[in-house]
């Protein structure tokens, strides 16, 4: 039987992206978000990628919504094997000029909204014996930011939230998995519609990557028990520096950070953010940054075949000595 995925902010960006590599695989993806502008235009991708697709539309910040979504799967679809909280919102701006209300959502979506979406698994997961749950996390979920204070805090959040639910689940002898992955800069529409402060247009800090990479990372975490994978060298560089030099990194940050996530276009006339209410319209996967974007990262294929790099490695370590014992010979 085909796998029963969720996917929550399916509708554009990695959600998008992940859908489609999951329906290339054949699973049933049920697609979670709010805008149905995005979710029809997901479904038609899923459906093309050879998947079955199921609309729920959803605001994950909602526990009621996101409890509603996870029966009607299992209703329409079956158990749900795999359950990726991917759903975020966030803001541009520096905290002392946050609106309550503003830090509020952008911690009700990306932060509560994965541990709603937590709950609803585990309500049919553990009874069953299996399944997995995927939290997108972020390098800034080590490393935070300035400018995105709310957002670096909803995923440090979700990081220690789902510390915590590990040790839970190896207490209770549990064989559902939960993983999270890691991301560097990806070309998404959020920098599109997020809400800002400033009179440019936010940016992700380079190097971006193109959203095909995390959708990778996010299959190959359904199928494979690591506990974290971090994807793309500038998340590594990010979650290291900082257990190793985090003062030097808060000046680097307050000195570089601004700037490297402002474009140079200034923001247009009319332009809608999606903090409270959906975008019009179907985004897709891709952001602006098509032309500046990477589409391989060799780190995340080193982290992949980790195993098979260092045999390789000491295949070469062994051969060179082998050829040096040699030549000492003669």
């Amino acid at each position: 039987m085909t796998e029963c995925i969720v996917i929550t902010g399916a509708s554009a960006g990695v959600g998008r992206a992940a859908a489609m590599a999951f329906a290339r695989r054949g699973c049933r993806v049920a697609l979670l978000a709010r805008g149905m502008d995005g979710l029809n235009g997901a479904r038609e991708d899923v459906e093309r990628a050879g998947g079955t697709a199921l609309i729920v539309p959803t605001d994950v910040a909602d526990f009621a919504q996101v409890e509603a979504a996870a029966a009607r799967v299992e209703q329409e679809f079956g158990p749900i094997d795999v359950w990726v909280n991917n759903a975020m919102a966030t803001t541009y701006c520096p905290i002392g000029k946050m609106s309550p209300e503003d830090f509020e959502r952008v911690n009700s979506v990306t932060y509560l909204g994965a541990v709603w979406g937590t709950m609803a698994a585990l309500k049919r997961m553990k009874p069953r014996g299996r399944g997995t749950i995927i939290q997108v996390g972020s390098a800034l979920a080590y490393r935070s930011i300035p400018l995105q204070g709310a957002y670096c805090g909803a995923k440090s959040a979700l990081r220690g939230f789902t510390d915590s639910l590990r040790s839970e689940l190896i207490h209770d002898k549990s064989r559902v998995h939960v993983t999270m992955v890691h991301l560097s800069a990806f070309n998404t529409p959020q920098f599109d519609w997020g809400k800002t402060c400033f009179n440019k247009q936010p940016q992700p800090v380079p190097p971006i990557f193109q959203p095909e990479i995390a959708a990778d990372a996010i299959v190959w975490s359904a199928y494979h028990t690591r506990r974290e994978l971090w994807v793309g060298f500038p998340a590594v560089k990010a979650i290291l520096g900082t257990r190793v030099i985090p003062g030097l990194l808060d000046r680097l940050l307050a000195s570089r950070a601004y700037s490297s996530q402002s474009a140079d276009q200034a923001i247009p006339d009319g332009r809608q953010d999606n903090l409270y209410m959906p975008v019009p319209g179907d985004h897709g996967a891709h952001g602006r940054f098509d032309s500046r974007a990477r589409s391989a990262s060799w780190q995340y294929q080193a982290s992949i075949h980790r195993w098979s790099l260092a045999i390789a490695v000491l295949a070469l370590l062994l051969g060179g000595t082998i050829v040096l014992a040699l030549l000492g010979a003669y």
